[in-house]
């Protein structure tokens, strides 16, 4: 097992560094010099206020200098990576608050032993001095069935203190009243955590070994071992656990709920996960709450008490009535803290129906003489790209992520599936329109918007046309818009590399008897073969491609070869109806 790679400058200066970068990117924050205390800049508005004090460890960030401003903490003490503070820094602290002119100074705690020794001791160094001071534990853990003598662990839920502490602090409250009514809302507060994977002090091995596959329920923040182990399952499976175990009334560190009852929630990030997986766990959270009856009132979703890289999340649920959403809804200028609503999560219309509006694949078409040798001929189109699947793909790999078969193909599905139930358009330019619809729609990715555009700009020369001058200005249109807003240009080893070549020698048709239009439509399959050939020597200018070394690029690019397949099998096709 490895030491975890980190973007640091030095393990023992990581914390002071980390300090120095929250303070200097916020004009409301200032550091104690000789501590690694972080203040508000603005002592000057607490006086005759109480000014709240928490801290920890570091590698919890944003927690806790990212909940400092009006409204929130006063002032937050760090010690070391999973270490608590010193007490002289926690009691420099306290005193800088109070000779700022806080009228008192609450000390928010998580329920660690390091904190509760420390704080305490500070606490009482600071009352040997005359300054009223007071401590809240916070105790949310839901973890464990039976807390050992040490009690339940301090988790996200603290964030939630610091909210309702803050708001009753910044409306000039006294002290025993906030400490009394804080006392009261940890009850209502639990909190529980799942992980993926272990964290690990910066310049130290893991905390722990999760093996591949597996997920461990209940850990603490600082990769304490949590209560089980179990496979990896599926989102609304894992909050489903969660939620099963925070509220089971068997446990004595249970949150109880009942159907009826509000709560805010706090889906925590502990670190590494993403933000698309974080989307997918508060949905999950939502609809779990919401199923057991329970009124969401407020969410928060994101990164407020991080166990460093640890990927995994904490669920924190508060029961919530008027008074409590009151004081979690007020302003505040901590950094960290989010934007949020005022507006009640459950029964909140959270989507709208799509204004009304005809596919053109689905408007039914009359025939027309040339209805069918166009079916033909799209046939032959889907068949040589179904064939080309793996080809394309394998070409993709090089240069793309692989997909360039199966975006060709889904296409060439849908169009099939389109043939076996309409009628093809005796119009062109609504056959094209058709075919732009249902790629935009079914293809996906830059070359479903590519054909598209291509697709929607060549149907307007061909609506009631369907000469051979028409067609030529028809490729020509579709070829300048897959120019103008894709922004490749021929030589950039793009499928215009192929399709450049064949519309130029398709502008001859503007001009050819009519005997001549199938030796200029085997001209610009030549020629389109040619430039999908040509792109093995020639280095990306644009798509994904482009982000390659050209050493790397050896073969055609895939596009370029799909738009050479697609007009030879364009021109196969007509060759049997025109010989």
């Amino acid at each position: 097992m490895e030491v975890q790679k980190r973007l640091l400058n030095s393990v023992d200066k990581c914390v002071d560094e980390a300090l120095c970068g929250i303070v200097r990117s916020s004009g409301s924050l200032t550091l104690l010099r000789g501590h690694r205390v972080v203040l508000r800049s603005d002592l000057d508005n607490l006086k005759g206020k109480v000014a709240l004090l928490s801290g920890g460890g570091s590698g919890h960030e944003p927690a806790h200098a990212g909940y400092i401003g009006v409204g929130m903490l006063s002032g937050a003490v760090a010690g070391g990576v999973f270490a608590s503070p010193p007490p002289a820094s926690i009691l420099a602290a306290i005193l800088a608050l109070w000779q700022g002119g806080a009228a008192a100074v609450l000390l928010v705690v998580k329920n660690y032993t390091g904190d509760r020794l420390n704080f305490g001791l500070a606490a009482e160094q600071a009352r040997a001095q005359g300054v009223p001071v007071d401590m809240v534990i916070v105790a949310d853990d839901c973890a464990f069935n039976q807390p050992a003598k040490a009690g339940r662990r301090g988790l996200c839920g603290t964030v939630f203190v610091h909210k309702l502490a803050g708001a009753m602090a910044e409306e000039g409250l006294p002290l025993h009243t906030i400490v009394s009514r804080v006392n009261e809302a940890t009850k209502v507060i639990g909190t529980l955590g799942v992980s993926l994977s272990p964290c690990s002090v910066p310049g130290c091995l893991p905390s722990f070994q999760l093996p591949a596959g597996e997920m461990e329920l209940g850990l603490g923040i600082h990769g304490e071992p949590g209560i089980k182990r179990s496979k990896v399952a599926p989102a609304d499976e894992v909050v489903k656990t969660v939620i099963d175990h925070m509220t089971d009334p068997s446990s004595q560190t249970h949150l109880a709920m009942k159907s009826g009852d509000s709560v805010v929630i706090c889906v925590n990030n502990l670190g590494a996960l993403s933000s698309l997986e974080m989307a997918v766990v508060t949905r999950a959270a939502i609809s779990s709450l919401e199923d057991r009856g329970i009124i969401v009132a407020r969410v928060m979703s994101g990164l407020f008490m991080t166990s460093l890289e640890m990927a995994g999340m904490s669920l924190t649920i508060m029961k919530s009535d008027q008074e409590i959403l009151r004081l979690f809804d007020a302003k505040t200028s901590a950094p960290a803290w989010p934007n949020l609503s005022s507006e009640l999560v459950s029964g909140r219309k959270w989507s709208v129906e799509p204004p009304q509006q005809n596919a053109s694949h689905e408007v039914t078409h009359s025939p027309g003489p040339l209805s069918d040798v166009m079916r033909k001929a799209l046939e032959a189109v889907c068949e040589v790209l179904l064939q080309h699947q793996e080809e394309l793909n394998m070409l993709d790999r090089a240069a793309g992520d692989g997909d360039c078969g199966n975006t060709h193909a889904c296409a060439a599905k849908a169009i099939q599936e389109w043939l076996l139930g309409h009628t093809v358009p005796g119009c062109p330019g609504q056959l094209l329109s058709v075919l732009a619809s249902l790629v935009q729609e079914r293809m996906g990715g830059s070359s479903g918007a590519l054909y598209s555009l291509f697709l929607a700009a060549a149907a307007l020369p061909l609506m009631g046309q369907s000469d051979a001058a028409s067609w030529a200005k028809a490729m020509h249109s579709g070829t300048e818009a897959m120019k103008r807003y894709g922004g490749a240009e021929p030589g950039d080893r793009t499928m215009l590399d192929a399709l450049c070549p064949a519309v130029e020698e398709l502008q001859k048709l503007s001009s050819s008897p009519p005997t001549g239009v199938m030796a200029v439509l085997q001209a610009a399959v030549e020629r389109a073969k040619a430039g999908a050939d040509s792109t093995k020597s020639l280095s990306a200018q644009a798509g994904r491609a482009s982000y390659i070394a050209a050493e790397h690029l050896t073969q055609p690019d895939p596009g370029a070869v799909a738009v050479a397949a697609i007009l030879r099998a364009v021109y196969e096709a007509l060759c049997g109806e025109y010989p």
